[in-house]
């Protein structure tokens, strides 16, 4: 996806850019200075003090709603871990709003006339949708592909790569044309060189849902009842589909847009094929974190 922000030439208005009285960003409570350009991004709260409690120091412990922020420094580099909660939606506030506060000056509301980059590193849990990637394993994210319709309100330019991917998946899958449009985004190809190094890889499906857009059955049917067998048979030149989740999609998108480096690693806690389930999916969760911040500082 192609870098595709528009500079203004005007101050950007208080009810679009939202700064309270300290100088906060509004959701992540959060000022300019709180931040790293190494930021570890988690779906769950309390994930946050266990990735922490791996740093050297901390110097920055903000809380509000499911946005948590601890910022601090480890083997000299400066880093931050920051919850986003679950889902798409959660990542468009998470993402626009770390971008405000580096690239954007909150006195005069304008953007900053030099680009300042972030390297997003999401940490997440995620089913496996194909045999041979086993439970307690590692899946870091190739491409993300989007069932949650976010980038539609945005002015995305795709890649060639992306573009072809798409046309194939709707060749192969059988999509209900009352479904959002799905979507690839290619990560961000030196993140995951630099993390993935020993890991599975793959596309990872995001869904904007944890029962239906995930073909899970409880009580209400499924759109498309064979979406996971159809998903795990997808097949074209190298690629496949490996993993189910709900953020990286737009985590892709919406970095590559604004200009920031952004991957996805995953620990499998369940193979959606052979019905298994981690039996200490938090010791898996832990191994995963301490794998990647070995290899900080980046």
């Amino acid at each position: 996806m192609k870098k595709n922000t528009v500079v203004n030439n005007s101050p950007i208005a208080p009810s679009e850019l939202i700064i309270s009285p300290e100088g906060r960003i509004y959701h992540l409570d959060l000022l300019p200075t709180d931040i790293a350009d190494n930021i570890i991004v988690v779906g769950d709260q309390e994930r946050v003090e266990r990735v922490s409690s791996y740093f050297d120091t901390i110097e920055v412990k903000i809380s509000k709603r499911e946005f948590v922020t601890h910022t601090g420094t480890i083997r000299g580099k400066k880093i931050t871990v920051l919850s986003t909660g679950i889902g798409c939606d959660n990542i468009d506030i998470v993402i626009n709003e770390l971008d405000a506060l580096v690239n954007i000056d909150f006195k005069t509301r304008l953007p900053n006339k030099q680009h300042r980059v972030l390297n997003i590193i999401r940490l997440g849990t995620s089913g496996s949708l194909q045999e041979d990637i086993p439970v307690d394993s590692f899946v870091i994210s190739t491409f993300g592909l989007g069932f949650d319709g976010l980038l539609s309100f945005y002015d995305a330019k795709y890649d060639d790569i992306e573009d072809e991917l798409k046309k194939e998946f709707l060749s192969q899958i059988q999509w209900d044309n009352d479904i959002n449009t799905p979507y690839f985004v290619q990560g961000d190809d030196m993140l995951i060189k630099a993390i993935g190094k020993g890991m599975h890889s793959g596309i990872t499906a995001t869904a904007n849902g944890f029962y239906g857009p995930q073909g899970r059955v409880l009580r209400l049917p499924a759109k498309i009842p064979t979406l996971n067998e159809q998903l795990f048979n997808f097949k074209y030149k190298d690629f496949r589909i490996t993993n189910f989740e709900m953020e990286t999609s737009a985590l892709y998108g919406l970095c590559a847009m604004l200009g920031h480096r952004s991957c996805t690693v995953c620990a499998i806690i369940a193979n959606r094929f052979k019905k298994e389930y981690s039996k200490d999916y938090k010791k898996t969760v832990d191994l995963l974190i301490q794998n990647v911040l070995s290899k900080f500082p980046l």
